[in-house]
Parts: C-alpha cells; structure tokens; sequence
C-alpha cells in the first residue's frame, strides 16, 4: 500500500491538522515506510506458529516482574471528603456535565 499527496491531505483534513507541503513530503515519507514494514512483517511465514501470550514468554529466565496488587496507603476517604462541596453516601457529588 502507499499513499500520495492528496492521501495525506485527505488525513490532515479529517484530523482538522494543516500541514505545510514540507510537512506533508515528511508525513508521507513516513507513513509509506511504516506501510513498508507492515508489508514485510506480512510477507513472513508463520504457518505453526501459535501466538505468544506475551512476547518475553519465551524466554524461561524473564518472569513478569509485577508488585502484587496491594494497597499501599491507607484509606484517608473521610478526610479528602471535608473539602468536598457535596458528598452523599462516601462519594463525591458532582454537578450534570452531560445534557
């Protein structure tokens, strides 16, 4: 796939940018070299290959280095809510924003 000129005003556009043609040269040098890579990535076998559950899990010395979900502070609720304008119930009250 590659892209023209005309493509990437048409993007600019919609995304409400305006770019400069210098701007636009770059932007399409760009995007045809991602399409590019994308092209090369496709163009690969993989036939037998079953998809990773996440890229380092082929590695046997790497595990996943999470903190358990543990809660580190403690609950301040009723001392952040004196400052609040309004609260019911433990949350906070807040005003309509949608019509």
């Amino acid at each position: 796939m590659s892209l023209t000129l005309s493509d990437i005003g048409r993007i600019a556009s919609l995304a409400r940018l305006e770019l400069s043609d210098p701007q636009s040269e770059r932007m399409l040098s760009q995007l045809n070299g991602f399409f590019d890579i994308v092209e090369q990535m496709n163009a690969v076998d993989t036939t037998g290959v079953e998809p990773l559950a996440h890229p380092t899990a082929v590695i046997d010395h790497v595990s996943l280095r999470l903190r358990p979900d543990v809660a580190s502070e403690p609950s301040n609720r009723e001392a952040n809510q004196k400052s609040a304008p309004a609260v019911e119930r433990g949350l906070f009250l807040v005003p309509k924003v949608i019509e």
